[in-house]
Order: C-alpha cells, then sequence, then structure tokens
C-alpha cells in the first residue's frame, strides 16, 4: 500500500516538474531568478546575516527545481522577503536586492499568466 502511495507521489512531481519545462518562458524565467538569488545568498552569508541567510538559502535551487506548483511557492516566498517592516533591503545592496525582486516579478506575472 505504502509502495502505490509513494509511486503515485512521485508521478505527480514528475508531472509538475515536465509542466514547468513545458513552458520555456517561466524556465527560463525562473533560472534567471534562481541566478540572482544565488547573489543574493552568498551576500547575505558575506554579511554574516544568519536571518537572511536562514531565509533565502532554500531559494536559488527551489526556483531552478521545483514544479509550477511549488515554484509559484517560492516566488510568492520570495516576495515576501521585501515585506513593509522587515525587508531585505534593509541589510543587502540595492544593486543585488533590486535585481532580484524584478526578476520574481516577472516570474510571479508570468506564472499568473499561466495559470488563467
Amino acid at each position: 500500500m505504502v509502495e502505490r502511495i509513494d509511486a503515485g507521489a512521485r508521478a505527480a512531481r514528475a508531472h509538475a516538474t515536465a509542466a514547468r519545462h513545458a513552458d520555456p518562458r517561466i524556465d527560463d524565467l525562473g533560472l534567471e531568478a534562481a541566478r540572482h538569488a544565488d547573489r543574493l545568498l552568498a551576500e547575505a552569508i558575506a554579511r554574516g546575516t544568519t536571518r537572511w541567510s536562514t531565509y533565502l538559502a532554500p531559494l536559488p535551487d527551489g526556483l531552478r527545481d521545483e514544479g509550477l506548483p511549488g515554484l509559484r511557492a517560492v516566488a510568492l516566498r520570495a516576495r515576501a522577503a521585501y515585506g513593509p517592516k522587515d525587508s531585505v533591503r534593509d541589510v543587502l545592496p540595492p544593486e543585488l536586492t533590486e535585481p532580484f525582486l524584478d526578476a520574481i516579478d516577472r516570474l510571479i506575472r508570468e506564472l499568473n499568466r499561466a495559470r488563467a
């Protein structure tokens, strides 16, 4: 019984991943955002900002590897780093934070178009 559930879960994950790569625009935007996330994470680590290093750590791989449902969740988590009270902008330089924000916003817009 457990094997059937695991097989079903694997099949669902494979389908979600395949769907992402079926839309090259979304895949390209996810990869672009991942490159910016890598730079942000490296800078957060270099500055010793543990809170932001921990927050940003899962984003690059998620932006590279997640299927469509997971990619949307990762993108929204990345966007949440720019909160009104607590923002990654307060700690990291704008030459890194602004391109990442632009990439995330473009990705979210494309995900919304694909969803509609």
